[in-house]
């Protein structure tokens, strides 16, 4: 069984200094690290998703800033990066093709946002036949306001991990046994 381990936005502008400081960012990253040196262990494909925005109006991930970059803490040499510009991580990018070409249908999916990227990116995949389970512990999001009342983040992530759960993906609570 060929196995990815898919890491999406995790990018400076989502940490402390960032445009957009996620809530839980840092345990995100620190459970990312441990699936990235699980995978390596195992042999597992590694793909970095890096968002660029291109929308008119975009406010973070903007072209050429600091903010833009994968977080530091990246050792990229040990994958693939790609650049996407939608919520949708195989949107118009190369991840499908790559992961055809070496013959992957499961796949390990972390990252930011919770609401947002990692939501459409498992729903996508649901769609395109691949095996997926959502490390949960592994990503992060922020506080939404929905008609003048703030849902916190913790609220905002469990939502959508429990929507994503048994359909579209197995959702795994520790970063263990993938």
């Amino acid at each position: 069984m060929k196995k990815a381990l898919i890491i999406i936005d995790m990018q400076n502008d989502y940490f402390v200094g960032g445009k957009m400081a996620l809530v839980g960012i840092n345990e995100a990253m620190e459970n990312t690290m441990k699936l990235i040196e699980d995978a390596q262990e195992k042999g597992y494909e590694v793909f970095f998703i890096q968002h660029i925005s291109t929308r008119e109006g975009a406010t973070f991930f903007l072209p050429n800033s600091e903010g833009v970059k994968l977080h530091t803490r990246f050792d990229v040499s040990v994958g693939t990066v790609i650049q996407k510009h939608y919520p949708n991580s195989f949107r118009e990018t190369s991840l499908e093709a790559k992961l055809k070409e070496k013959g992957i249908n499961d796949l390990i999916i972390c990252g930011a946002m919770s609401h947002m990227c990692v939501d459409t990116t498992v729903r996508a995949a649901f769609d395109l036949g691949y095996n997926v389970q959502l490390a949960s512990d592994a990503c992060a999001t922020k506080d939404l306001v929905f008609h003048g009342e703030t849902l916190q983040a913790k609220d905002v992530h469990s939502a959508f991990m429990a929507s994503l759960d048994g359909v579209f993906c197995e959702v795994k609570i520790q970063t263990i046994g993938y």
